[in-house]
């Protein structure tokens, strides 16, 4: 899926980003609406990750749907 595959189906993909990712809380996830500069920001402030940590963590998560 690419990214503006994901931005389509954002709303339908909550859950399974949610469970990825569950200190995530439902607002912080949908607040993205699946922007991939704004997942990224929010994996790294959560689990204190670094930009390339948290983009290559994204990345792997986008690639396997």
């Amino acid at each position: 899926m690419n990214f503006d595959q994901l931005k389509g189906h954002w709303t339908e993909l909550v859950g399974q980003v949610r469970q990825h990712w569950g200190e995530l809380n439902e607002d912080e996830v949908q607040q993205t609406k699946g922007d991939r500069e704004q997942m990224i920001g929010q994996i790294q402030k959560k689990y204190g990750k670094t930009r390339e940590e948290a983009e290559r963590e994204f990345d792997k998560f986008v690639a396997g749907l």
